[in-house]
């Protein structure tokens, strides 16, 4: 199944937003740090959030820091992600979304071993795609 959801970028309050959204919403939070996925070396940046997810019943979640080498405009930080094991299904929402898009990120094989890119689309709109482990 394939899941469709905001992805929230923050500059240095992601933690702080997600605990307040997990106040309000309840469910389960996991939080991970640029250090745990030896994302950074920028000192400064290793106990920032490179991501966070919320679950809450149907409700996703996620949300991250922006590095301070990226710039980051508040209103114009939110992500839509597309998740999921389906990669043919993925990969073609890929191609589909590509035409005419900025690639900001090649879909490829991240850190965390599964498949995962970036892109905003001809209409300005940023997306965020994740492959699972499984069928990357």
């Amino acid at each position: 199944m394939t899941t469709l959801n905001p992805y929230l970028s923050f500059r240095d309050t992601a933690r702080e937003a997600l605990e307040f959204y997990h106040s309000v919403f309840g469910g389960e939070l996991t939080l991970s740090t640029y250090e745990e996925f030896h994302a950074s070396e920028d000192p400064a940046e290793l106990n920032k959030i490179m991501h966070g997810q919320l679950e809450s019943g149907s409700m996703t979640l996620m949300a991250a820091d922006t590095p301070n080498s990226i710039d980051l405009t508040i209103g114009d930080n939110v992500t839509v992600s597309l998740s999921g094991t389906e990669e043919e299904e993925l990969r073609g929402y890929w191609a589909a979304l590509s035409e005419g898009a900025t690639i900001t990120m090649p879909l490829e094989i991240a850190p965390w071993g599964d498949a995962f890119g970036q892109l905003t689309d001809r209409f300005g709109t940023n997306w965020m795609f994740n492959i699972g482990a499984a069928a990357a």
